[in-house]
């Protein structure tokens, strides 16, 4: 019944049990191997989720999603905020100049003058006094985008404008 086994020559049976041990040994380094890899991913592991289980890290990770999403929402309504009051403040006066002159000859100093109020966008009023013996005038004439609009202006005021849009200090 086992007659094969002794027709089976020495050389190959050493020879089949040394590839057999080959075999093994390589496998035992394949072990040890995926055993060193599991050691490092099982200390990355417990570095990642610090003694918490992984439905513990979905929920931290959907509460940042949560916050992230309060947060933008937060920054939009900043940003629309931000837009009305640049809207505002380009509807406020904050170029403004002030010119002091003397108009006639005959009357002693510069008590006349020029005031220029501006917005954002150039628009806003000119207002001039003149003072004369009889009495002092006042008037005011529409701006808009720094130009006169249906009453023509004096050089004076057409100056005061142009320091206001400029940003020069009033000069007297």
């Amino acid at each position: 019944m086992f007659g094969f086994i002794q027709a089976i020559s020495p050389l190959f049976v050493y020879g089949s049990l040394a590839a057999l041990l080959g075999g093994e040994i390589i496998l035992l380094f394949v072990v040890i191997l995926l055993w060193i890899q599991n050691r490092r991913l099982k200390k990355k592991l417990h570095t990642f989720f610090s003694g918490k289980e992984a439905k513990d890290l979905e929920k931290v990770l959907l509460d940042q999603l949560q916050e992230t999403k309060e947060l933008d929402q937060e920054i939009q309504e900043l940003f629309e905020i931000s837009n009305r009051l640049r809207e505002l403040g380009m509807k406020s006066i904050h170029k403004t100049a002030v010119m002091r002159f003397n108009p006639f000859k005959e009357v002693g100093g510069n008590q006349s003058f020029c005031v220029a109020l501006l917005d954002g966008k150039n628009s806003g009023v000119v207002i001039t006094s003149l003072h004369t013996r009889e009495g002092t005038r006042v008037y005011s004439k529409p701006v808009v985008l720094g130009q006169e609009n249906n009453f023509p202006l004096t050089e004076e005021e057409k100056t005061t404008i142009t320091q206001a849009i400029q940003g020069k200090p009033p000069t007297v």
